[in-house]
């Protein structure tokens, strides 16, 4: 079951996490391969996908919303939250 999240940001699941379309997500690897293999599926070593602005922030969750970021870099955007605007 999904339930709206507050401020309209998506729709989250039983647990809590925002729902993300794998759709969103293929059609931005098909166009944009991973940095370090140049595959368009499979693991990409040291990158993930990320929401230019957050979902959690009422980015939206498609594939123009979406760059590839190191796992630190990720992890340090994560960390400042929505304030980092």
């Amino acid at each position: 079951t999904t339930t709206p999240s507050p401020g309209g940001a998506g729709q989250r699941g039983s647990h809590g996490k925002i729902k993300r379309s794998a759709a969103a997500k293929a059609d931005f690897r098909k166009n944009h391969p991973c940095p370090s293999t140049g595959r368009t599926t499979g693991r990409c070593p040291g990158y993930e996908v990320d929401h230019r602005v957050p979902l959690a922030c009422g980015g939206a969750d498609s594939s123009s919303n979406m760059q590839w970021l190191t796992t630190a870099e990720n992890r340090h955007k994560g960390a400042m939250g929505c304030a980092r605007r």
